[in-house]
């Protein structure tokens, strides 16, 4: 074997070992993720901080349903569809907004009706952090302005009673 296979097989190895690793990490990422446990809704309002742009399990009953207005995303699309309730758990409420499909003109109802159990995919979007929630006040509020905590929903699955 010359210096330089020896070199280059030192080198695939190296990156053999590398890629595994990063394929380990990556599935025990999975597992986390999927086997994630629901937080609730008081929790991420004491510490917003804490949960902001990550995605969280939340479980509790629908509030207040109100569909939005089509609104208008920055990169010039009008979204149709989306639509806000509050999520109430046993410990507070949360906003929860829920985007509508942008650029496909239509007419939807919300997924969810007041007085559903869901378990709401989130991600967090705290106040202080920049960027905008959705809200009846106009689409677009600017959070650092408001100081509200907002969830976007990702996912809604209906609770078996």
């Amino acid at each position: 074997m010359t210096p330089m296979s020896r070199h280059t097989s030192h080198h695939a190895l190296r990156f053999g070992a590398g890629l595994l690793a990063w394929l380990a990490l990556c599935l025990v990422g999975v597992h986390t993720i999927s086997a994630q446990e629901a937080v609730t809704v008081q929790e991420v309002l004491a510490d917003p901080g804490l949960f902001h742009l990550r995605q969280i399990t939340l479980k509790g009953t629908v509030r207040q349903v109100q569909p939005l207005d089509p609104y208008e995303i920055p990169a010039g699309s009008t979204c149709y569809g989306g639509y806000l309730f509050n999520l109430e758990d046993d410990t507070a409420t949360l906003s929860v907004a829920v985007p509508g499909l942008c650029g496909v003109p239509m007419v939807k109802d919300p997924d969810v009706e007041d007085g559903a159990r869901v378990a709401v995919e989130a991600t967090v979007q705290a106040p202080s952090h920049g960027g905008y929630a959705l809200s009846f006040k106009g689409a677009k509020i600017a959070m650092d302005q408001e100081g509200i905590v907002q969830a976007i929903a990702n996912r809604i699955t209906p609770l078996a009673e």
